[in-house]
């Protein structure tokens, strides 16, 4: 696949380039996002990746998958830029995150029967069939929770959840360890589905 795709694009074939922009340009974005401070300069990163790609792809060896080549380039220019911005994401500062990544009154205390285990009113809550009625809140919801993120954990579950990138590509764009992706994507999948827990309560609670 890589081999026909490389072979295409350096044969200067405008719809494979067209594809793989189309393709990966969202992707490259989110990776972008975790080392600049603002959309708009990730964006320009993008831009910039891409003429770094075009002008590379005669010296691509295929040591890596093409598209992990294309956000390797991304993210070392975004690096280059945010420590320009003197705003680079820390990617390696992974200090207990004092906000805890659940409410600690949702579980039960050291003196009750089960200590530790969840609550009555801050176990899980099921999402029902009626989601799907609310899917476009739900959307606008995730979006917002996403965004709301710090910037390392956004940036990995972006790519992992969005991007549908495997946690070895991860590591492999932002230059993180095995360890740390999964803290980061851990962290920030239980802040979202805190948020989303609680809207659904609020209107099951409202209904």
């Amino acid at each position: 696949m890589d081999e026909a795709l490389l072979a295409r694009l350096r044969d200067g074939e405008e719809a494979a380039f067209g594809e793989v922009v189309t393709a990966w340009s969202p992707v490259m974005l989110h990776v972008a996002r975790g080392f600049v401070p603002t959309r708009a300069s990730a964006q320009e990163v993008v831009q910039e990746a891409w003429l770094a790609v075009l002008r590379g792809l005669d010296g691509f060896q295929g040591r890596s998958a093409l598209r992990t080549w294309v956000l390797a380039i991304t993210a070392n220019l975004a690096r280059r830029r945010g420590a320009a911005d003197a705003r680079t994401v820390p990617w390696t500062d992974l200090a207990p995150d004092e906000s805890g990544t659940v409410d600690p009154s949702r579980f039960r205390g050291p003196g009750d029967t089960w200590p530790g285990g969840w609550t009555p009113a801050g176990a899980p809550q099921p999402w029902g069939p009626e989601a799907a009625a609310l899917s476009g809140e739900v959307r606008a919801l995730f979006t917002a929770a996403l965004e709301g993120l710090p910037t390392s954990q956004r940036t990995v579950v972006a790519l992992r959840d969005v991007d549908g990138l495997s946690a070895p590509e991860v590591c492999a764009a932002l230059g993180v360890s095995a360890a740390n992706q999964r803290v980061l994507l851990h962290r920030g999948r239980a802040r979202l589905r805190q948020q989303l827990e609680d809207y659904y309560h609020d209107v099951e609670v409202s209904t």
